[in-house]
């Protein structure tokens, strides 16, 4: 097995990755493209489904030609509830991919919510009622394409989510199957009998005949077409979406692990025994999909904008990256009472308000540029700790330390503050690439590179620890100003 190598693709909301894993778990080859994003309208984000493919194509070529050794198994991971509509017979996208963060669907979602369906839904799904959830994007999907709904119904169709997509192009169209943990975020799968939900399918009036076959992140999916080094018939081995592919690659299996996963938004998830319906704005799901059919369990947590916010502000003072914001937030030692809540798109977990709108609160005369970059950090952290503290209410085992990984993280600044405004150590992978590491594993277990998760366990994996140093007083104080700025920002 020393020459055999996993390829992974990590399709994001700003860019799609391939990886090449060795049997050490260690990158060998890396190759990344970016994507572009439009907002037509207040609210709405798209994404072209063509340029997702053609970067994900263009990524693969990169990186599989990096190497001599053997390319045995593909794995998919993805950004999810982004939703693609395309044609069963030519494969050609129908409309633009309606991105995760799109708030289209709100009225379709307000009229359920309206018929008190919330509770009935989130009790076979995990979910609460919002536009974020892919069958929302459906309906709106299938409303707005010419003779939509008879052409579902017939089959003619295809809905899916990224993943599904992926597999379609990497198959040669030959396979539209989907996995068990984005199925999970759509709104239409039972995470009870693991299928889409007949009942679900009549509310959202979503055809089955329109949907991909789901299956266990852990799986035999379909064969490759030969996309430039990658051979022809590589077996396609795991698929699995991105906020719980990190939580694998953390090797965060046992209940009472939590990660963190900082990308345009912020996902915290934390394995669970069983579903755990919850009562205070967390979603349950599915954590993946096991070999054996059965699936692990999770409690997740979903924020809007946590990096969007960055490159927001960024943006808007000139700074062209990152960690020009950081630099600039450094130059103050307080917020000041400065707090930016960046409810652009509405609030998420926990508070799930769709009509929240971003504010900026407890500016004085005295207040600068840095100010505002300090408080769009310390808004990140916030929103971590309102998610993290009601999922260690509900979760059913102690969250002792947060592991976190993706491009927030690289951020010293935030991760500091999280582990101080949290109480808690932060362990920060140091990988780039935690979501597609974890997606090589799952697809290396069924390709019998390694034969347990107690194997993947002992795999190295770098870190960096950091201890929370805050005053309890000093804290709360300053928790208690961020809860205030979201309560205006919730009138």
């Amino acid at each position: 097995m020393e020459d055999t190598l996993i390829l992974a693709i990590d399709q994001g909301t700003t860019n799609t990755k391939a990886i090449l894993v060795d049997a050490q778990g260690r990158v060998v080859s890396r190759a990344a493209r970016a994507t572009q994003i439009t907002y037509p309208q207040p609210g709405w984000v798209e994404q072209d489904a063509l340029e997702l493919w053609a970067t994900a194509r263009q990524a693969i070529e990169e990186c599989a030609q990096a190497t001599t050794g053997k390319i045995i198994a593909v794995a998919v991971t993805n950004q999810r509830e982004t939703t693609v509509a395309w044609e069963r017979r030519s494969g050609k996208p129908l409309a633009p991919a309606v991105v995760w963060q799109c708030r289209r669907s709100t009225e379709f979602c307000r009229q359920l919510t309206e018929r008190h369906l919330e509770p009935f839904v989130r009790e076979r799904t995990g979910l609460t009622i919002d536009p974020m959830f892919s069958g929302g994007k459906m309906r709106w999907l299938l409303d707005h394409i010419p003779e939509g709904q008879t052409r579902a119904e017939a089959g003619e169709i295809c809905l899916g989510t990224v993943d599904s997509w992926m597999l379609w192009n990497l198959t040669g169209g030959n396979v539209f199957a989907c996995d068990y943990t984005n199925a999970s975020r759509t709104q239409l799968f039972n995470l009870h009998t693991l299928d889409w939900d007949d009942e679900i399918l009549a509310l959202f009036n979503i055809p089955r005949a329109a949907l991909p076959q789901p299956h266990p992140s852990q799986a035999i999916f379909g064969q490759s077409v030969q996309i430039g080094d990658l051979p022809a018939r590589t077996p396609v081995t795991a698929m699995i979406g991105d906020s719980h592919a990190a939580l694998y690659g953390h090797a965060g299996f046992q209940p009472g692990s939590i990660k963190a996963t900082y990308g345009t938004g912020t996902s915290l998830m934390t394995p669970t025994s069983r579903p755990v319906i919850s009562q205070h704005g967390l979603s349950a799901t599915i954590a993946w999909g096991k070999a054996n059919g059965e699936a692990a369990y999770a409690l997740e947590g979903n924020i809007y904008v946590t990096g969007a916010v960055v490159q927001w502000l960024g943006q808007a003072l000139g700074k062209s990256d990152a960690a020009q914001i950081e630099d600039l937030a450094k130059q103050v030692s307080s917020n000041e009472g400065v707090y930016f809540v960046p409810a652009f798109v509405g609030l998420g977990a926990p508070h799930w308000n769709a009509e929240a709108r971003g504010l900026i609160s407890g500016l004085t005369r005295g207040a600068g540029a840095a100010h505002l970059a300090r408080a769009a950090l310390e808004s990140i952290a916030y929103q971590v700790r309102d998610v993290f503290d009601v999922m260690n209410m509900e979760a059913g085992s102690p969250l002792q330390t947060l592991l976190a990984d993706g491009g927030g993280s690289r951020n010293d600044f935030l991760m500091q503050f999280q582990a101080d405004i949290t109480g808690r150590p932060v362990v920060r992978n140091l990988s780039a690439d935690v979501s597609a590491i974890g997606a090589a594993y799952l697809a290396g277990l069924t390709a019998g590179v390694w034969s347990s998760e107690a194997e993947i366990q002992q795999l190295s994996r770098p870190q960096e620890r950091f201890e929370p140093r805050m005053s309890a007083e000093e804290r709360e104080k300053l928790y208690a100003g961020w809860q205030d700025a979201v309560r205006r920002a919730l009138l």
